[in-house]
Parts: structure tokens; sequence; C-alpha cells
């Protein structure tokens, strides 16, 4: 079975075939003793993540990891081809908003229980500043974003607090996507 055959009838991205055949290239190089040319006899087979951050599309993102984590179907950030499409599908300038609210929202919570917490907004703030807020500064900023994203008031953004509160900012599907 060709490469060909395998990826490139997927409806779930927003690349044409020869977009995923050069998506793939990328994805063997990063690991070609992992990577197949030919999935005949291996069809599945992964790339550990501390190679997938290593990419110059990702390397210098302050969620490289948290990106590729959010992908991840194994909860260790080792990625197949196709987990390998998604996430630059997703991170495509062609996605939609609320495919990118969906999974940025993935990315800016930490401690992965659904919500935004004070603690996940401070991690999020300090990665997007490169620390270089005082902790005070961070503190207001969150506990602001809060106060005025918290629409049932339990202290914490529900996904649905997030999506809401970036409607309310323009710049986001820009910022949010890495070319290929």
């Amino acid at each position: 079975m060709c490469l060909s055959e395998c990826f490139v009838e997927d409806d779930c991205t927003f690349f044409t075939r020869k977009e995923i055949l050069r998506l793939h290239g990328r994805y063997h190089e990063l690991a070609p003793h992992l990577v197949p040319m030919d999935y005949t006899n291996d069809p599945v087979c992964t790339v550990p993540l501390a190679l997938i951050v290593n990419m110059p599309e990702l390397k210098e993102n302050p969620f490289c990891g948290r990106i590729v984590e959010s992908f991840s179907e194994d909860g260790m950030g080792n990625l197949s081809f196709n987990e390998f499409v998604d996430m630059f599908s997703v991170l495509s300038e062609m996605a939609p908003r609320e495919l990118k609210a969906i999974y940025a929202f993935k990315i800016y919570d930490f401690n992965v229980d659904n919500y935004l917490c004070k603690e996940d907004l401070e991690k999020t703030l300090n990665r997007l500043t490169k620390e270089e807020l005082t902790p005070e500064e961070v503190q207001l900023v969150c506990e602001k974003a809060i106060e005025e994203a918290d629409l049932d008031g339990d202290s914490k953004l529900s996904y649905a607090d997030f999506e809401n509160m970036i409607t309310r900012a323009p710049d986001f599907l820009s910022t949010f996507h890495i070319r290929i």
C-alpha cells in the first residue's frame, strides 16, 4: 500500500494531496529509521515528541510541547502521520476559527481538567510574554481575564467562556497558525 492510498483521501484536512505528500516528506525526515516510505509492512508508526518539537516551524513556539501533546493520542506526545497532518491542518491558515479555538483551549489547559484556571492562565501568559512580566502583573492580568470572561462565576474558564473571550480578539486567527 503506498502513501497516497493511505493518507490523501482524508476529508478531515485542509491540505491538497500534494501538500500531504510534502508533509509526509517532512515527517519521514524527522525519523527516517522509524517512518517507512511504504506502509505495506508497517502501517503504524509514531515519531517521538523530542524530534517533532525540534522542527523549525515549532522550535521557537513557547507552546511547542503543548501543541504536539494536544494532537497526540498516546498522551506522551508521540505523533502518527495522521496526527501530524491533523496538527498542521488545524494550525494552517485555512482551518476555521472554531477548530482553532478547540485546540487553543486544549493547549492552554495545562492541567488537562477541561477548564482554564488561574494557574493555566498564568502559565499561558508567562509563555506568551517570555516571563517579562512581574508575578504581580501576571496575577493581575489573569484575575482581570477571569473576571471579564467567566460567565458563570466559578473563577475558571470553561470552553464556552474561552470561546466567547476569543471572539472579541480579532487577531486570534492571525496568530494561531504555523506555516510549513
